[in-house]
């Protein structure tokens, strides 16, 4: 994975951090900005997935959890999720993985599911303690931890509507607001989602096809270097999600709800409403290309500070540009599972062209009017 030698006091800098969250929400990311980080999380994400491993999801779920049910392996990108069917009739996801890494990543998954619960405002999946009443499992070789399933239709299969946005926008404050009360185990660990790892991203744009792709995304990354990223540390940091696609939010008869933290960190605050913003991109009718509605809903459970709006745009398209570049290099790695890769990549391509001609003022004019919009 590299050489690390200097990524273990770039984590331990990050872990005072944490724990001195409460005196100070403007944090540097120096570990994320680190050669060592990034080749760490590249390493990660260049190593084929679990589903090569034999399943022995159902002896796991006897030794650890005392229960018996069928099983069935779900797409999954790095470790291996199995879907749990139990004889009641309850519904559960099985996360496990034999890599070393994935120690630190169910760590902090777990712990961040566990802090969640009892809180208001949306859903997430509860953590099913282990018999000996812990959040995860560890033996020789092997992790994991075991979740609830949600209940409903994830936001991509629904139809954008301004109210369901803007409750998508309102469930994902509640869920920030949630977040940035707890401290998480392994919130530094390497992660090449995080935004630290950008300025390092364009050394896979070998991969990109040629055209207007790799020129959007060229200069949108570009913008990020030269306006966004000197101001970076000067946002509110705190643990976050990092990954509220329209595939991660669910759609249930209670609300909205949030799967998947795998890809969760120390974070800007804003970066998850830069994230869900981006996917949403998709009507060039609209300043905003229609995630106007999901910015005003999270706007009124966290209202933008002013560098918040000043930067939002430029968040928005380099995530955008960050989702093409990694997933056209991860494809190109693992040919077999390009479809299930790139699933968001067309919707990222299109986001950025329609984003494109907005300026910095004429961005941040768009997101203050979106953010104080009322409720559809």
């Amino acid at each position: 994975m590299g050489d690390l030698s200097g990524l273990a006091a770039d984590q331990e800098l990050g872990r005072r951090n944490s724990s001195a969250a409460p005196a100070s929400r403007h944090l540097p990311h120096a570990a994320a900005s680190t050669e060592a980080y990034f080749r760490a999380a590249t390493a990660i994400l260049s190593s084929p997935p679990d589903e090569s491993e034999p399943d022995i999801s159902a002896t796991l779920l006897k030794r650890h959890y005392g229960l018996e049910g069928s099983t069935a392996v779900l797409s999954s990108e790095v470790e291996r999720t199995v879907e749990v069917s139990l004889s009641d009739g309850r519904q559960l996801i099985l996360k496990t993985s034999a890599r070393q890494e994935a120690v630190d990543s169910f760590r902090f998954q777990s712990a961040a599911l566990a802090a969640l619960q009892g809180s208001v405002g949306f859903a997430a999946p509860t953590v099913i303690p282990t018999s000996g009443g812990a959040l995860m499992f560890e033996e020789e070789g092997l992790s994991g931890y075991l979740q609830t399933r949600i209940e409903g239709v994830s936001l991509h299969q629904e139809t954008p509507t301004p109210d369901l946005l803007f409750r998508t926008g309102n469930a994902l404050g509640q869920m920030d607001l949630a977040l940035a009360q707890v401290n998480i185990p392994a919130a530094h660990r390497p992660i090449l989602w995080h935004v630290g790892c950008w300025p390092r991203l364009m050394e896979l744009e070998e991969h990109l096809p040629s055209g207007s792709v790799a020129e959007s995304v060229r200069t949108a990354m570009a913008e990020y270097m030269r306006f966004v990223e000197p101001q970076i540390s000067n946002l509110e940091w705190q643990v976050a999600h990092n990954d509220p696609s329209p595939f991660n939010t669910i759609v249930t008869p209670h609300g909205l709800g949030f799967i998947d933290f795998g890809d969760g960190c120390w974070s800007p605050r804003i970066q998850d409403l830069a994230i869900a913003a981006s996917h949403l991109v998709t009507d060039p009718a609209l300043p905003l290309g229609g995630a106007e509605h999901l910015i005003s809903g999270y706007a009124s459970v966290v209202p933008l500070s002013a560098l918040e709006a000043r930067l939002l745009i430029g968040l928005m398209r380099a995530r955008q540009s960050a989702l093409i570049l990694v997933n056209y290099w991860r494809s190109h790695l693992f040919p077999a599972d390009a479809q299930y890769i790139k699933k968001n990549v067309a919707r990222a391509e299109r986001g950025l062209t329609i984003l494109a001609p907005l300026s910095t003022a004429s961005g941040e004019a768009a997101v203050l009017a979106a953010a104080s919009q009322p409720s559809p």
